[in-house]
């Protein structure tokens, strides 16, 4: 086991996404994962039912407590709720593991649809957690939300992220699973230039937590010591193969198989 996690994210009831998710992919993958919740939510493959906040106070204390102790090769964000849980996540983050790097999913929406973050809330993840993030990993919809610009082609994910990087970030990975066609574009944005990584799309409804995993695989990838472009290409491959063996559960948008590295 190699790479210490740690995440700051909402727990999600159908195992799916969030912090359930997080934890599969980081140990799938040989890391440890760590975790500070913050919301409780109650949903399934067809949607979100219920959110229930953490304290802002109790989410430091959980990164505090747990940092001081354990320490930390990267963060990775995920739901964040609210902006104070965000002021006092990132307060916390930067005196526990502000040299690490930091993985941002500015998660937004779920899978369908439902906001997950209002207006406040976002300009504290662009001036908190964008700012000084290594890694940002938002989809076209997340993108469009933060750079304030339409995204519907590739060359507009490539135009998003270069605004997420004026807001302060290291690298922007816009993913374009939203993006119409038989082939799947993901586009890093980097201070050199722009990167397409692409794979063919996979005809399934059980693509549920494919954002959060795909973030906790890079965030372990960067925590082994990989660089980034190898840890993305990992993570992709992770993803891609989790998607191909999903088990099929819900009615909705199903989960993927986090498992698929386990052998029998």
């Amino acid at each position: 086991m190699k790479g210490r996690v740690f995440v700051v994210a909402g727990s999600d009831s159908g195992g799916g996404a969030g912090i359930q998710a997080d934890i599969k992919t980081i140990t799938a993958l040989n890391g440890f994962a760590m975790t500070a919740i913050t919301a409780l939510t109650a949903q399934n493959s067809l949607g979100v039912a219920g959110v229930l906040k953490s304290p802002p106070g109790f989410v430091a204390d959980q990164i505090r407590v747990t940092l001081e102790d354990l320490g930390a090769d990267a963060v990775k964000t995920g739901m964040m709720a609210d902006a104070p849980i965000i002021e006092a996540a990132a307060d916390a983050l930067e005196e526990h593991a502000g040299g690490v790097p930091w993985i941002v999913d500015p998660v937004m929406f779920s899978s369908s649809r439902d906001l997950l973050l209002d207006e406040d809330g976002s300009q504290a993840m662009k001036a908190r957690l964008i700012s000084r993030a290594a890694v940002v990993t938002p989809n076209m919809a997340e993108a469009e939300a933060l750079s304030g610009r339409p995204v519907s082609t590739v060359a507009d994910m490539e135009a998003a992220g270069r605004a997420l990087l004026d807001l302060g970030a290291g690298a922007v990975l816009v993913t374009g699973g939203h993006l119409g066609g038989e082939t799947i574009t993901d586009v890093l944005v980097t201070a050199d230039g722009a990167e397409h990584f692409e794979s063919p799309r996979i005809d399934t409804p059980h693509t549920h937590g494919t954002g959060c995993t795909l973030a906790s695989a890079i965030a372990t990838g960067l925590a082994q010591g990989r660089g980034l472009k190898d840890s993305i290409i990992r993570a992709r491959g992770y993803v891609i193969e989790a998607i191909r063996r999903a088990p099929g559960y819900g009615g909705g948008h199903g989960p993927l198989n986090h498992a698929h590295t386990v052998k029998e």
